[in-house]
């Protein structure tokens, strides 16, 4: 098979779908890599790194995707990159397709076979190909939270940890999955009042036996975030429903109720936002304003420490990237149910519930389209 790289184009976008490591391990396995030039310099790989593992230099974006069999990405196909995708085509990156019905019927229209980073699962029902850009994600989030914070950047002049004699931010986690444990671990570690909240008991008592008085815990009910949202600092958004477009848990109208400055962190951008007031920002102008309060919503937070970030997503995604290029992606997936919910379309048909749900479009079933 011919596996395609193209470089990241959506705006601030450093990381890179492949590293020079899952190159290397691709061609081991009989497999020809194409990189387009460039495509690895913004997480620190040059081509050579490329050239030395074995694979090959293309000279645009335009020849990988005429080229490749499969091409393997980050980000979701920008408008000009679902242009070039083909019938027949496998693409396996990240999608995020609930919020995002342009890009469901540019891939529906091209007739390529997608399979979605976010929706492939383990044997413990977690997210595996999500999980290190989770991580990632939390811990940058407190991070980014206490640069909000600053008087300077229109927040309410708080340090986390606060001084003698000053009390910390209160900090409020909405959702105890990776990226909200990850956030209150750090949160917490600059010195902040964190509370975390979660609508799973189960998961509270582990949040509570593993961290003790590291952090608290309180169950995500519609009053206790109204109330804690009103004492807070900083509000991380870390709630994820698996595919589907991220419920709303602070409505515009309870902006006026927060202490002026306060900062809202949406990590759940990337599937529509957990704020009502919510919308994507960059890298280059990450933060907006409404109703006083400041909003830091970038869809690609990991991003920011690209290589970290590259590195972490590519041992996660080689295993799944190098079945699929041994065995085909229909072969792989009848293999390995895990990876299968990871389909998101196929040959123009849209393959994964929730997306259907949330975008009013009708579904196949996974299992069907392995035989279609």
């Amino acid at each position: 098979m011919i596996i395609g790289c193209p470089k990241e184009i959506k705006p601030q976008e450093f990381r890179v779908g492949m590293t020079p490591n899952a190159a290397h391990e691709a061609v081991n396995h009989g497999h020809s890599v194409l990189i387009e030039t460039g495509a690895g310099l913004g997480a620190g790989f040059e081509d050579a790194t490329y050239i030395d593992a074995g694979a090959q230099i293309a000279a645009t974006a335009t020849d990988v995707f005429a080229k490749a069999d499969m091409i393997v990405k980050v980000k979701e196909p920008q408008a000009v990159e679902r242009k070039m995708l083909r019938e027949g085509q496998l693409l396996f990156t990240y999608l995020h397709l609930a919020p995002d019905p342009e890009q469901t019927k540019d891939l529906l229209a091209s007739g390529c076979t997608a399979i979605a980073y976010e929706t492939v699962t383990d044997a413990n029902g977690g997210l595996p190909l999500l999980a290190p850009m989770s991580e990632v994600a939390g811990r940058l989030a407190p991070q980014v939270g206490a640069w909000t914070l600053q008087k300077a950047n229109g927040g309410r002049g708080v340090l986390m940890g606060g001084v003698p004699g000053v009390g910390p931010a209160r900090v409020m986690v909405i959702g105890g999955g990776v990226v909200g444990t990850h956030a209150a671990k750090i949160a917490a570690g600059m010195g902040a009042d964190v509370t975390v909240l979660d609508r799973s008991l189960p998961r509270m008592r582990y949040l509570d036996d593993v961290f003790g008085g590291v952090f608290k815990t309180q169950y995500a009910s519609a009053g206790n975030i109204a109330e804690l949202a009103m004492e807070a600092d900083m509000v991380v958004g870390a709630v994820l429903i698996p595919g589907a477009e991220a419920p709303k848990l602070i409505t515009r109208a309870q902006l006026s109720t927060m202490k002026p400055g306060a900062a809202l962190v949406d990590v759940a951008i990337d599937q529509g936002g957990c704020f009502e007031t919510s919308k994507a920002t960059t890298h280059a102008d990450p933060v907006y304003e409404v109703d006083g309060v400041m909003h830091y919503c970038v869809a690609n937070m990991p991003g920011a420490v690209a290589r970290t970030s590259t590195i972490a997503l590519g041992n996660a995604t080689m295993p799944f990237m190098l079945a699929l290029a041994d065995k085909g992606w229909r072969q792989a997936c009848e293999d390995d149910p895990h990876l299968l919910n990871g389909l998101n379309v196929h040959a123009g048909q849209l393959t994964y519930y929730a997306v259907g749900k949330a975008l009013g479009i009708d579904v196949l079933s996974p299992q069907l389209a392995l035989k279609a």
